[in-house]
């Protein structure tokens, strides 16, 4: 790749991860279908199953969701400088936005028309969310896994029905799906 190519698409990374970043509101989970948007549906960076891998490998990594999620998606682009890049650009505009917030909170901390616009974000995120998990769920079905479109009712109740705590419903999906793929390993070499 030329040093002009590689210049503009580190402009485009730093870009539109601080859009992303500076326009998401509601936590890691908003920034999937910002991301899938942007680099899946419009340039083609990655695909969709790659999305998905990444968003796994991001909730899993110590951190925040979004930045992860930037991080790997940059690396993914442009490696180790992208990864750099999209951090700075996914950490920078909430760096900026909590400063001016900070500085300004006792005179906006009372006032209606700033908690109004602040439930409307988090509305707004809501549907950003269940959007996302719509669009995984449907990537599931697709993959026509019966262990993994039976896992994902059954996690929904074990935490909502019976609140198990999210910690042990993890331990025990990761647990199930190694036991899986070594049954499924030991079935191959047999």
């Amino acid at each position: 790749m030329s040093n002009r190519r590689k210049v503009k698409r580190y402009a485009w990374l730093l870009g539109i991860n601080m859009f992303i970043s500076a326009f998401t509101f509601g936590g890691g989970y908003v920034v999937v279908p910002m991301i899938r948007k942007y680099f899946v549906t419009r340039k083609k960076l990655f695909s969709e199953a790659e999305l998905i891998d990444m968003a796994a490998v991001a909730q899993s990594s110590p951190g925040a969701i979004a930045i992860n999620l930037s991080v790997l998606a940059g690396y993914r682009v442009a490696g180790i400088s992208g990864a750099v890049i999209s951090c700075i650009a996914a950490v920078l505009p909430s760096l900026v936005i909590l400063a001016v917030f900070a500085a300004c909170y006792d005179a906006v901390a009372a006032n209606s028309i700033v908690a109004a616009v602040l439930k409307g974000m988090q509305a707004g995120a809501a549907a950003l969310i269940v959007d996302y998990m719509i669009d995984m769920c449907q990537l599931i079905v697709k993959g026509r896994s019966a262990f993994r479109s039976l896992l994902v009712p059954a996690v929904f109740v074990a935490h909502f029905v019976f609140n198990i705590h999210v910690a042990l419903i993890l331990t025990i999906s990761c647990l199930l799906g190694l036991l899986r793929v070594w049954v499924y390993k030991r079935r191959q070499y047999s």
